[in-house]
């Protein structure tokens, strides 16, 4: 199963049954509105507080994920999730509702790749049948919490980029019809020793590149193996550096197939500075969008490496520099997939 030191390969090659995408308001004005199942029209979901809108946005995109299926919830064994909050109680509380056995993780915004690659590694050795994935974030519960409340109208400077309010979940499994996960790269920790905090693309880049890199040397492969390699939410600033790095290494990566989940979920126009960013960014633009660019033959083959800033209002207010992870999940689909 281990590929040289960072790569699960995935022999048994579990199955994405389904998933379950939900979004808000902003996102439903976006460029790709039709990659969620459920869009809200109001930003507090009926709750008294962001925080518990988000947990209801993580419910309900797991149960959407176990209705699209032929199984019943009390067939799934875990439930692997996490998100920004502190304690990550929207998903510790969305897992009490669930009644599932939990993994609570913190990853930051690459905690949707790296559920899904606990999961397949969990399914892979024998350990389960079906395990539910996702992740989740919500834009005013992040604003509140890492910068300024939006009443507040703090000013942000062109590097910031847009939470995203959304959730996204996968009902992995052992078999079944569906795109299969075959590897995952599990990354390290990158400190470039940047301290703002309204520059988390540029932040993440090397780590996402250097996750890219570890992943095709590891497993042998030139990166147009892949129809897409796609990052979590590096936004238009860290996508630049992170081409430059890739570039430096020569890694003949093609900017074509070199996407940005961050920006493709919004359209032009909106305010979202340097794109989008947060959890639910990378779940719900591969779950909602790329899988079923997949489901209708478009691409076989895809790369999605969630990109995550892992630093804390506590730490930014002490001047620590921001450590950064880049966790990859190759996703095919058909019988050709190594």
């Amino acid at each position: 199963m281990l590929a040289g030191h960072q790569t699960w390969i995935f022999n048994n090659k579990p199955v994405i049954l389904t998933t379950g995408t939900v979004g808000g308001p902003f996102e439903a004005n976006g460029n790709i509105p039709e990659a969620f199942d459920t869009l809200h029209d109001d930003m507090w979901l009926k709750q008294d507080s962001f925080e518990k809108a988000q947990q209801i946005m993580m419910e309900e995109a797991c149960q959407i994920a176990i209705k699209k299926s032929s199984i019943e919830k009390e067939q799934v064994e875990f439930f692997i999730s996490g998100d920004l909050i502190n304690q990550i109680t929207p998903s510790s509380f969305a897992a009490t509702t669930m009644g599932l056995p939990y993994f609570g993780l913190f990853s930051a915004c690459a905690t949707s790749m790296e559920s899904l690659a606990l999961s397949a590694a969990i399914i892979n050795a024998q350990g389960a049948n079906y395990i539910l994935s996702g992740t989740s974030s919500h834009n005013a519960a992040a604003e509140k919490q890492f910068r300024y409340p939006t009443e507040y109208g703090g000013q942000k400077p062109p590097t910031a980029q847009w939470t995203v309010t959304g959730a996204g979940c996968a009902l992995v499994a052992k078999e079944g019809s569906g795109p299969r996960i075959t590897s995952a790269t599990i990354g390290k920790i990158v400190d470039m020793g940047m301290t703002d905090p309204f520059n988390m693309g540029g932040a993440m880049a090397a780590a996402a590149a250097n996750t890219i890199e570890t992943h095709l040397k590891e497993r042998n492969l030139a990166p147009s193996y892949y129809d897409l390699i796609i990052t979590g939410d590096l936004g238009h600033v860290g996508r630049e550096v992170s081409l430059d790095y890739m570039h430096q290494r020569n890694i003949p990566i093609d900017e074509e197939n070199y996407v940005d989940c961050g920006l493709t979920i919004y359209r032009e126009g909106q305010p979202v500075l340097a794109g989008a960013s947060g959890p639910a960014c990378s779940a719900v633009v591969t779950y909602g969008h790329f899988l079923k660019k997949m489901a209708l033959h478009e691409i076989n083959r895809i790369l999605v490496v969630a990109t995550g800033s892992l630093h804390s209002p506590l730490s930014v207010q002490q001047g620590d520099p921001i450590p950064c992870i880049a966790h990859a999940v190759s996703i095919e689909s058909g019988s050709d997939s190594i």
